[in-house]
């Protein structure tokens, strides 16, 4: 089977942290109802698309049940606001602080080796000769889960478009549908993943186009733009000739 694995798609902490971040939320007062129901369509999603969903999102997809649950029973109320080892949430919320801290800890030292890279110079100390500096946009961050995001409303789109199901056999891979991508850029130009499926009827043309789009950026051969920072509206663009060189 086809398996696609991208080093910033990191873990259920992660896709959490990705909640509450996008959606404002208190992580000393998680509603858990709510946050419980967007990592089980995230997960969903994530098996639609045939991904390796590893244990510790089936685990953690669990222990939101179990603490939903739990949520239910009747509880003694606190006088104090803050959240107290007899809160449900309560070990949910201390694993997701210690992980937050380590995730900023890691982007802050990763910061400090870029900078230390300035100032330490390599042993060669000619200049590499480029023609042609790279050009373009600069790109914003663009995560697993934005990506999972717009594929999700993609679906959603077309399943309100196509009332009515006809059952018949659909055949196309992942090259076929990258060619198809590549084709759809270089006469349109810079499009949104919408734009590039608007043509599309069939939900599993969708799902192999996005396979698609994975494997191209994971073989460097298109860049993604964010822009109005809504991450379902991720643009798609070739790599000038100039930056693949570069790379």
């Amino acid at each position: 089977m086809y398996r696609v694995q991208l080093n910033n798609f990191e873990g259920p902490l992660d896709l959490l942290l990705f909640f509450i971040k996008r959606d404002e939320l208190d992580i000393y007062d998680i509603p858990i109802s709510y946050i419980t129901k967007q990592f089980l369509e995230y997960v969903h999603v994530l098996e639609e698309l045939d991904l390796d969903v590893a244990s510790e999102f089936i685990l953690m997809a669990s222990m939101l049940m179990s603490i939903k649950a739990r949520m239910m029973l009747p509880r003694e109320d606190s006088e104090d606001d803050e959240l107290d080892e007899s809160d449900p949430r309560y070990e949910l919320v201390q694993r997701l602080l210690e992980y937050k801290r380590y995730k900023e800890m890691s982007e802050k030292m990763a910061d400090m080796d870029e900078e230390t890279r300035k100032k330490y110079m390599r042993g060669y100390p000619e200049a590499d000769i480029v023609e042609k500096q790279a050009t373009g946009e600069a790109l914003q961050d663009v995560t697993m889960f934005d990506l999972i995001a717009a594929f999700k409303k993609v679906l959603q789109d077309i399943e309100r478009k196509n009332i009515v199901h006809h059952v018949e056999k659909v055949s196309t891979t992942v090259e076929e549908q990258a060619e198809f991508v590549l084709n759809r850029l270089q006469e349109y130009g810079k499009q949104t993943f919408m734009e590039v499926c608007s043509t599309l009827k069939n939900k599993i043309y969708v799902v192999v186009t996005f396979l698609a789009v994975l494997e191209m950026i994971k073989e460097q051969q298109i860049n993604l733009f964010l822009e109005d920072d809504d991450p379902t509206k991720f643009y798609i663009d070739l790599k000038p000739v100039d930056e693949i060189i570069g790379a």
